[in-house]
């Protein structure tokens, strides 16, 4: 089945994310250096079938478009107003706070800095109209340096 990527482009760093919009499914979500995302995605497409790369419009877009123009297939631009704000409130979604930590403030478990993937699902989940679930255990907050 084929599998779409989205990235929430920034400066310094980018979320992505690896989807299957069929099977409602997100594979893969990590935070990536923006230098990184052109030799990261040219390794994922020898290994996935990817059919498309949905880019948020924000920041950047235009140069982290221009660094996967190698990509023969089709790369959408697409929009992500308030998709950090939104991220906050979707991490909770996936990842309920149980037990003691309830009693903790929600702040204490994320930090901006770590929700550029979950505004990647968002971004995707935005442009398909419909939410995803986990594969596995994906940790959101995974750093490529």
């Amino acid at each position: 089945m084929p599998r779409v990527i989205t990235i929430d482009p920034g400066k310094s760093k980018c979320g992505l994310v690896l989807a299957e919009i069929s099977q409602k499914k997100v594979y893969k979500a990590i935070i990536i250096r923006s230098t990184l995302i052109e030799n990261y995605v040219r390794n994922l497409i020898t290994t996935e079938d990817i059919s498309q790369i949905i880019i948020g419009n924000g920041t950047t877009s235009r140069e982290i478009e221009e660094k996967l123009n190698f990509f023969k297939k089709e790369i959408i631009i697409f929009e992500e107003k308030n998709t950090t704000y939104r991220a906050k409130a979707r991490y909770f979604e996936l990842f309920p706070i149980s037990g003691l930590k309830f009693l903790m403030p929600r702040e204490v478990f994320i930090l901006n800095k770590n929700l550029d993937a979950i505004s990647a699902l968002i971004i995707l989940e935005d442009y398909c109209k419909i939410k995803f679930t986990l594969n596995q255990n994906i940790d959101f907050k995974t750093w490529l340096k």
